[in-house]
């Protein structure tokens, strides 16, 4: 099957996610997750609700492919059903923003990616609360609704804008780029509260780089196809591939992220690199 028709089934897939998501907005209960290795991050009930629509879906279409997701009815554990790490593996994030959709923050989104062979080939990133759909898949561009979009293709200025993650810590504390990014006024530095809505603002052309350091699979997975098929890099913090991802027994790890424009990343590296 083209890889577009199975892109088009994916955004409409995440708009009747979002909304599930909307029809618990505002009515929620901040719940916390037994298999988190982080004590205190939070669920709700709509998390499930959107995971369970979007699952349900994908199982009716594509029965014999994998699937990896943030969230389980039980809250014991994270879904991951991956019969062949190495073919397709769908990677979802049922609210991608959560303590933002708790709070009545309207940074959220629902997060659809597809790895083949554990690379991103298909991604969508629906922006809940703007309606609005971040999509691509590979050879067939990448989109924010109808128009086209690219990163920016020139290298970092007093006019950049940056994206950063709202969790910073690495083994305890904020490491010093990130001190020094927040601390000057040349690069205009932004934190959404969602790593993938951060992510696909590169692909969107509006910022030259975002960096997300405690990240997990889900929260790469759609926003990388998208970054990738618009002409961005995906690099961990070190400047090594992300992708291909291995999939194999998968359970949570952490997956630090820089997305940037071309012309932006080898900047951004070396400043992650000289500032620890």
């Amino acid at each position: 099957m083209p890889l577009q028709h199975d892109l088009q089934y994916a955004t409409d897939l995440a708009r009747g996610a979002g909304r599930v998501i909307l029809d618990h907005y505002g009515k929620v209960e901040r719940l916390t997750k037994t298999h988190s290795a982080t004590t205190d991050e939070a669920v709700t009930d709509a998390d499930r609700a959107s995971q369970r629509y979007i699952v349900a879906g994908l199982r009716q279409r594509f029965a014999n492919d994998g699937l990896i997701g943030e969230e389980s009815d039980s809250g014991t554990s994270i879904t991951a059903e991956i019969l062949n790490p190495n073919g397709r593996v769908w990677v979802i994030d049922p609210i991608d923003g959560t303590n933002n959709f708790i709070s009545g923050l309207g940074n959220f989104a629902v997060c659809i990616g597809l790895l083949e062979a554990g690379q991103p080939i298909l991604g969508v990133v629906y922006d809940v609360c703007r309606d609005e759909m971040y999509c691509a898949a590979r050879g067939h561009g990448a989109w924010r609704g109808t128009k086209a979009i690219t990163v920016p293709a020139t290298p970092l200025s007093d006019a950049s804008m940056l994206m950063m993650t709202s969790n910073l810590l690495i083994k305890g504390r904020a490491p010093n780029w990130a001190c020094r990014w927040i601390g000057q006024t040349n690069w205009k530095v932004r934190i959404l509260g969602s790593a993938a809505l951060e992510a696909v603002q590169v692909a969107a052309g509006v910022a030259h780089g975002a960096v997300t350091v405690n990240g997990k699979l889900w929260d790469i997975a759609a926003p990388a196809a998208i970054v990738l098929e618009a002409g961005g890099v995906i690099t961990d913090l070190a400047g090594r591939d992300v992708f291909p991802f291995d999939t194999t027994r998968y359970q949570g790890a952490k997956v630090p992220f820089l997305a940037a424009g071309p012309a932006a990343q080898p900047m951004l590296l070396r400043e992650i690199a000289d500032h620890p």
